[in-house]
C-alpha cells in the first residue's frame, strides 16, 4: 500500500516530514489525534498525489456498463463474471441484474456456462425464476450463440462462468467464452483474499482477458483492511463491490465504497486536503 502513517507531537513538524518524504502536493486522506501517556500525538496518513490518481482511475470507470462505449456490433452487451469456485459469481451476476445501480433499470438476460459443478444449475435457476430474469444454459459456442440470438431483445446478457483457480489448460467453458467475446471480464475476486494471491489468480485467468474486477465479500471481518492493496494488485478497473449477501442490495459502486472508506474523493472531486 502506498499510504503512509506519520507520527509526532507537534502537527508542523509531522506535516514536514509528510513534505519530505511525500512531496509538496501529497494529499493528507486522515489527521486524528492519539492520547497517550507522555502526551497527545498527532497521526498523519497520506499518500503521494500520483498514487491517489491513479486509485482514483481504478475506481471511477463509470457505473454505466452499457451507456457510453464504442461497439462494433448488434445485439446485447454482454458481461462475463469469471474468477474461482466461492468468489460469488452467481449471487453477484443477480445483484447486477437487478440493482438500480447496476443493470437494474435495463432489460438484462443470464447465460450460463456453468455446467460442471453440481447444484449450480440448480441454483441459478432458482434465482432467475425469483428474479424473473431469462436465463439460458450453454454447453459449447453454438449453443451459446443461440442463447444470445434468443436474448437479443434484451439490453445486456450476464454470463456467469464456472469455478477457475490456478494451473491446468484451457477449459472448455473458455472456449464457449472466447466464441462469445464479451464486452466486459470481471475478475470476481473475494475482498479477504491475499494481495499476492488475488495477482497470481489474474495471471493464471489470462486467457480469459479480464476488463475489470469486482471485489465480493466485503461483510466479512477482515475484508476491509487490504483492501486497497487489492485494487493495486490486480490493477484492473473496479466499478461494483458486493458488500452483503441481500439481493438485489448488498452491491455498491466502488468509487464511493472504498474511496469514502479512505476519506478519498471521487474522480472530479475538490481533493481532500493536501500539505501545500
Amino acid at each position: 500500500m502506498q499510504l503512509e502513517v506519520f507520527r509526532g507531537s507537534e502537527l508542523h513538524r509531522v506535516l514536514q516530514r509528510v513534505r519530505s518524504a511525500l512531496g509538496e502536493d501529497a494529499m493528507i486522506v486522515r489527521t486524528r489525534v492519539i492520547k497517550g501517556a507522555e502526551g497527545n500525538i498527532t497521526e498523519i496518513l497520506a499518500a503521494k498525489a500520483e498514487w491517489v490518481r491513479e486509485l482514483q482511475r481504478l475506481l471511477d470507470d463509470g457505473h454505466d456498463a452499457v451507456g457510453g462505449a464504442d461497439r462494433s456490433r448488434l445485439g446485447p452487451r454482454v458481461i462475463a463474471l469469471v474468477g474461482p469456485a466461492g468468489a460469488g459469481k452467481t449471487t453477484s451476476a443477480v445483484k447486477m441484474a437487478l440493482h438500480p445501480r447496476a443493470l437494474g433499470s435495463r432489460s438484462v438476460g443470464i447465460l450460463t456456462l456453468d455446467t460442471y459443478r453440481v447444484g449450480a444449475l440448480e441454483q441459478i435457476q432458482t434465482y432467475a425464476e425469483i428474479a424473473d430474469l431469462p436465463l439460458e444454459v450453454a454447453y459449447n459456442p453454438v449453443d451459446a450463440h443461440g442463447a444470445l440470438q434468443r436474448m437479443r431483445d434484451r439490453e445486456v446478457v450476464i454470463v456467469d462462468c464456472p469455478g477457475r483457480g490456478f494451473g491446468g489448460g484451457p477449459a472448455e467453458w473458455v472456449k464457449i467464452l472466447s466464441a462469445i467475446d464479451p464486452d466486459e471480464t470481471h475478475l470476481v475476486v473475494p475482498a479477504a483474499c491475499r494481495p499476492d494471491v488475488a495477482r497470481e489468480l489474474r495471471d493464471a485467468l489470462d486467457d480469459v482477458q479480464a476488463t475489470h474486477a469486482l471485489f465480493t465479500k466485503l461483510d466479512e471481518p477482515g475484508a476491509n483492511a487490504g483492501l486497497v492493496d487489492l485494487v493495486e494488485a490486480v490493477d484492473l478497473p473496479v466499478r461494483w463491490v458486493a458488500d452483503s449477501p441481500e439481493i438485489p442490495g448488498g452491491l455498491a459502486p466502488a468509487s464511493e465504497r472504498i474511496l469514502a472508506a479512505l476519506h478519498v474523493p471521487a474522480e472530479g472531486a475538490s481533493p481532500r486536503r493536501r500539505v501545500g
